[in-house]
């Protein structure tokens, strides 16, 4: 933590453009402080020298939360940006907010819970309604093992699904196993997988999947490759269970890519911001990401197959000025809101 603003020759190549600058006792007494509690993994990604030197020249600070002490002897924070699981975390952010309701939580333990079962993460876009916002948001069939993989053709044929099958792991606990996709071309190979998980009806979506990163109202959109259409002469032809680790990862950019228009061409913007709005009332989050489709040969009908909370922001373009400006738009408005005396 460099409050006086000096930075390294190497840190200096590595932040570019942004140039750091000294902080007045005055610019020290305002400054916005941010306590975080990442995974080591998280804070390499997202806390880079860039978004620091940055954040701190709008005035915001990044404070390590020490997990040894109790968090009620740490701050004042102004805000706490944390991504931990463990009923011990989760109760000691819930004891501090209820003593310090000043203090903004990105996001509330309870509501990012919702977001670890792949059963109930889309139930709040299928509730949605968006006819009237230029295409239809949808979400595929699915069902839920448990347990016992020798059930599980009878559990799909129960549900009236129909193959392929992406089966998913039912928790998402931040692993990359987690994460992991497995594609179904018979029912007698489903035996093979390992409960409990989600099974999903496969889309046909020309093989390109739109990322939508949500950071308060702010809404970027990257394109990333997927599993290619499969046809319905290749699905006679194939049998087994095929795993696939993550497909979308950022090494499968399709940006730059020389796509055909019906399958690259982003969602309606009026369409992402409606569906972004409801998720953020509905999952009460304001960091998350929602993986979504197009089904081929449609212009305007997607389907929304996975929801993440505070994905890999580092990924996207500029996501440095889109966070720091969120963090000062959350306290400007904190302040709004404050009652005059």
């Amino acid at each position: 933590m460099r409050i006086n603003g000096e930075i390294s020759p190497q840190e200096d190549e590595e932040i570019g453009e942004v140039k750091t600058t000294p902080l007045s006792v005055q610019q020290l007494q305002k400054l916005v402080v941010v306590g975080y509690a990442l995974t080591s993994k998280k804070r390499k990604s997202f806390l880079q020298p860039k978004l620091e030197v940055l954040a701190r020249n709008k005035g915001i600070l990044f404070v390590a939360i020490d997990l040894n002490r109790p968090l009620s002897d740490q701050g004042p924070f102004d805000v706490i940006l944390h991504k931990l699981s463990g009923k011990g975390w989760c109760d000691a952010i819930e004891d501090y907010q209820q003593k310090h309701p000043e203090v903004v939580v990105l996001d509330p333990p309870d509501a990012i819970e919702n977001l670890h079962n792949r059963q109930s993460m889309l139930q709040d876009v299928a509730d949605l309604d968006l006819s009237d916002c230029q295409g239809k948001v949808c979400v595929p069939r699915q069902t839920v093992v448990n347990k016992d993989p020798l059930s599980i053709p009878h559990e799909v044929m129960k549900a009236g699904l129909k193959l392929p099958l992406v089966a998913k792991p039912l928790v998402v606990d931040g692993t990359a196993k987690s994460h992991e996709l497995f594609l179904a071309y018979d029912e007698f190979s489903l035996s093979e997988l390992e409960p409990p998980l989600v099974l999903q009806e496969f889309v046909n979506h020309g093989g390109v999947l739109f990322k939508i990163y949500i950071v308060g109202e702010a809404i970027k959109v990257v394109r990333r490759f997927s599993l290619p259409n499969i046809s319905k002469r290749e699905l006679a032809k194939v049998a087994g269970v095929f795993r696939f680790p993550r497909v979308s990862s950022a090494a499968a950019s399709a940006d730059d890519a020389d796509l055909d228009p019906s399958v690259g061409e982003l969602p309606p913007r009026s369409l992402l911001e409606r569906l972004a709005r409801e998720l953020r009332l509905r999952l009460g989050l304001q960091l998350f990401n929602i993986d979504m489709i197009r089904e081929h040969g449609t212009k305007d009908v997607f389907y929304v197959i996975d929801i993440n909370y505070f994905p890999g922001y580092g990924k996207i373009p500029d996501y440095e000025h889109t966070f720091t400006d969120f963090l000062v738009g959350l306290v400007q408005s904190k302040y709004r809101k404050r009652p005059t005396t």
